[in-house]
C-alpha cells in the first residue's frame, strides 16, 4: 500500500503503464546496463584477449534424436537472442501504428524517409572514403542507429527532451533496421538455400492464420516460431529477419471497458466458488484484455533491454586497443568511413531530409518536432553499435574487423558529445524559444472525444483558459479520492479549466453510479460541484441514506433530489460520459487528457503540474503563430482504439 500511496498511481496504472513511455524508461534504464557490458568487453579483451575470444567460440549445440544444431556462443546470441530484440523493436513500431501518433499516417512520411536517407548517404560517405579499398563490400556497417543505445543515451544526455522527439527517433529507426535485415538477407548472406526459406514464409503464413482465427494462446504460435527462427537459420539468411516480421504484426489495442467488466464478473464467480477451474478462467479472461502485443512486450522487452543487447555488447565489443594499433585504426579509410558516416551522414541526412520535404511540400510535410529536435534526432542517430557490428561480423575479418569496431565505437561517442551539446545549447534559449525549438508548431493529435462543451460538460475554471484538463472519475474510487487534493491545488491556477466527466465502475464500486446520478440531481439545483467535493471526502459513505443527507446539507429541495435519485432521472447524462470515456479509449479512473492530450503517467501534484505548464507552453505558441499568421495548417486525428 505504501508505494501505492507514494506513486499517486492506481495498481492498474502501475501494471498497464503507457507502452511507449514504458519502454522509453527501460531503454533508459538499460542504456547504462549496456555502456556497462562494452567497457567489460573492451577491460576483458584487453586484459586477455585470448580467453575472451575462446570463450565466444565455445560450440554450443541442441539435439533431438538425429538431428543437431550446432553452434559457437557468438552466433547464439548475434543470430539467436538478438532475434528477440528485433521482436521488440517491431512490437512497439506496430503499437505506435495502432495506438500512437502515427495513426495519422501522414506523420510516417517524413520519419520513413528521413530513415532511408539516413541509411543512403553514411553508405555514400562510407564508399567515398572506401572506394576501391578492400573494405569497400562492408558498406552496410555505415547503415543503421542502434536503436536501444540511441534511445538510452538520448534519455539522458537530453534531459526534458519530449517524448516527440523520441517517437520520431524510433520511427526513423525501425526504417532503418527494416532494411538493414533486409541489406543482411540479400547481400551478407552466404551459400542461400531456398527450401528452408520457403518453410519459413510456410511457417509465417501459419502464424498469421492462427492469428486470424482469434487463436490467443502463446503455446500454439511458440513451435511455429521456432520452426520459421530456425528454417531462417539453415537458409543461409539472418534469422533476426524472423523477430521484426513477428513483431509488426501483433495488433495492439487499448483494453476495453466491456472486456474488464466481463473480467471482474469471471473474478466474482472464483470468489463465490474458489474452484481451479474458475481460477484458470479468471486468469485466461484477464490475460486476454491486453493486446497480443502488449503481452509479448511485457514478456520480452525486459529481457531484451536488461540482458540480451548487454550480452551482445560483451560478445561483440572487446578488441584490444594499444598504441600501435589505435595508430594503425586512425589512419585506416575503414575507421574514418565508419566514424564519418555516422557522425557527418547521419545528422546531414536526418536534417536535410525534414528541411527538403518541409519546403517541398510547403509545410504540410513537416517533423512533428522542433528544430532543434531535428538537430538533435540527427546526431544522435550517429550512434551504432547493434546492426552495425552483426554486418561487421558477417563482412570482416582480423585487423579489418577490429578497425571498424574502433569506428563504431569513436562516433557513438562524438555523437552523445554532439547531442549533449545541442540540447545544453537549447536549454539556455529563452522559455518561449526553446519551446518551439523542442516541440514546433505542429498541432497534437487528439485524444479526448469529444472535445470539452461548455454547455454540456461540468467546468470550473475560465472559458479562455490555455489549458483544460479533463478527468474522468468515479466517486468510490479511492485513487480518484487521492488524486483530488492534486486537482484541487491545481484549480488555484488562474489559467486552468477543470473538467469533471463520469465513468463509474459498478462492477467494482457497487455505490459509484448511485452517487454520480446524485451529482448531477445536485448539477440539476445548481450545486454540482459542492456535491462533487462532498462525495470525494466521504467516499465510504455512499448509499441512499448519505446522499439524502448531503443534499440537506447543502440546502437542495430533498423531495426532488430523493424523486431524480430513485427514478434514476439523470442515467441518460452518465450514459453519455460513458459512451466518451469508451470513444477515447478509457476503461480506468482516475484517467486525465490536457488539452484534448491523453497524460500518462502518474498524477501527483508534481508531475501534472509539470504536464500543465507543457501544455501552457505549446499553447502559448500556437496563439502566438496564429498571431502572426505562420501557424503550421493543423493535422488533427481523434483516437480510434
Amino acid at each position: 500500500m505504501t508505494e501505492t500511496r507514494m506513486s499517486g498511481r492506481t495498481i492498474w496504472k502501475r501494471n498497464l503503464a503507457p507502452p511507449l513511455r514504458a519502454f522509453l524508461r527501460t531503454e533508459s534504464g538499460s542504456a547504462g546496463v549496456l555502456v556497462t557490458a562494452i567497457v567489460a568487453a573492451l577491460l576483458w579483451a584487453n586484459i586477455d584477449l585470448n580467453s575472451y575470444e575462446a570463450l565466444w567460440r565455445t560450440p554450443l549445440s541442441l539435439r533431438l534424436g538425429h538431428l543437431e544444431l550446432s553452434r559457437d556462443l557468438h552466433t547464439w546470441i548475434n543470430s539467436g537472442l538478438m532475434t528477440l530484440f528485433f521482436l521488440v523493436v517491431g512490437l512497439e513500431t506496430r503499437r505506435e501504428f495502432d495506438l500512437g501518433d502515427l495513426r495519422d499516417r501522414r506523420r510516417f512520411v517524413l520519419p520513413a524517409v528521413a530513415g532511408v536517407i539516413g541509411m543512403l548517404i553514411p553508405v555514400l560517405v562510407f564508399l567515398a572514403i572506401n572506394h576501391g579499398g578492400p573494405g569497400a563490400h562492408g558498406w552496410g556497417v555505415a547503415m543503421s542507429t542502434d536503436t536501444a543505445l540511441a534511445l538510452g543515451l538520448l534519455a539522458l544526455l537530453g534531459r526534458g527532451v519530449p517524448d516527440q522527439i523520441r517517437i520520431f527517433l524510433l520511427t526513423v529507426f525501425v526504417v532503418d533496421d527494416l532494411i538493414a535485415l533486409i541489406v543482411i538477407a540479400l547481400v551478407y548472406s552466404d551459400d542461400i538455400r531456398m527450401t528452408p526459406i520457403v518453410v519459413a514464409v510456410a511457417a509465417f503464413a501459419v502464424m498469421l492464420a492462427l492469428r486470424a482465427a482469434g487463436v490467443r494462446r502463446g503455446a500454439a504460435y511458440a513451435p511455429v516460431a521456432v520452426v520459421m527462427w530456425g528454417a531462417l537459420l539453415v537458409s543461409g539468411v539472418d534469422p533476426v529477419v524472423a523477430g521484426l516480421a513477428i513483431g509488426l504484426t501483433a495488433f495492439a489495442y487499448s483494453p476495453g471497458r466491456a472486456e474488464l467488466e466481463q473480467v471482474s464478473g469471471l473474478f466474482r464467480s472464483f470468489r463465490e466458488q474458489p474452484t481451479p477451474t474458475l481460477a484458470r478462467t479468471a486468469s485466461i479472461g484477464l490475460a486476454n484484455t491486453l493486446s497480443p502485443n502488449d503481452r509479448l512486450q511485457r514478456i520480452y522487452h525486459p529481457w531484451s533491454s536488461y540482458l540480451i543487447v548487454p550480452l551482445f555488447g560483451l560478445a561483440n565489443a572487446g578488441i584490444s586497443i594499444d598504441g600501435p594499433f589505435l595508430a594503425q585504426a586512425f589512419t585506416s579509410p575503414l575507421t574514418w568511413g565508419v566514424l564519418l558516416a555516422y557522425v557527418v551522414g547521419k545528422p546531414l541526412a536526418v536534417i536535410g531530409t525534414s528541411a527538403g520535404l518541409t519546403w517541398v511540400s510547403g509545410g504540410r510535410i513537416r517533423p512533428a518536432v522542433g528544430w532543434a529536435g531535428v538537430l538533435g534526432s540527427g546526431t544522435i542517430a550517429g550512434v551504432s553499435f547493434t546492426v552495425s557490428l552483426l554486418i561487421a561480423g558477417l563482412a570482416f575479418t582480423g585487423d579489418h574487423l577490429a578497425e571498424v569496431k574502433v569506428g563504431v565505437l569513436s562516433a557513438a561517442i562524438v555523437s552523445s558529445v554532439l547531442t549533449w551539446t545541442a540540447f545544453r545549447v537549447t536549454h539556455m534559449l529563452p522559455k518561449d524559444t526553446r519551446v518551439r525549438a523542442l516541440f514546433g508548431d505542429m498541432t497534437e493529435l487528439t485524444d479526448l472525444i469529444p472535445d470539452v462543451d461548455e454547455q454540456r460538460d461540468h467546468v470550473r475554471g475560465p472559458a479562455d483558459a490555455s489549458v483544460t484538463l479533463v478527468q474522468y472519475g468515479d466517486f468510490q474510487c479511492p485513487y480518484c479520492g487521492r488524486a483530488e487534493p492534486a486537482v484541487r491545488q491545481l484549480l488555484g491556477h488562474a489559467d486552468l479549466r477543470f473538467v469533471w466527466r463520469h465513468l463509474p465502475l459498478p462492477d467494482v464500486h457497487p455505490h459509484a453510479q448511485l452517487a454520480a446520478e446524485a451529482a448531477e440531481a445536485a448539477a440539476a439545483q445548481g450545486k454540482f460541484w459542492q456535491m462533487h467535493d462532498l462525495l470525494l471526502d466521504h467516499q465510504d459513505k455512499l448509499n441512499l441514506t448519505d446522499l439524502l443527507g448531503y443534499a440537506a446539507d447543502l440546502g437542495l429541495d430533498q423531495k426532488r433530489f430523493h424523486d431524480e435519485l430513485t427514478s434514476h432521472a439523470h442515467a441518460a447524462r452518465i450514459d453519455r460520459d460513458i459512451d466518451s470515456a469508451d470513444h477515447s479509449a478509457v476503461s480506468g479512473t482516475p484517467t486525465f487528457f490536457i488539452n484534448g492530450r491523453r497524460h500518462h503517467g502518474a498524477y501527483d501534484i508534481a508531475t501534472l503540474t509539470a504536464a500543465i505548464r507543457t501544455a501552457r507552453a505549446r499553447a502559448r505558441l500556437g496563439r502566438a503563430g496564429l498571431a502572426t499568421g505562420d501557424q503550421a495548417r493543423p493535422v488533427d486525428v481523434t483516437a480510434r482504439r
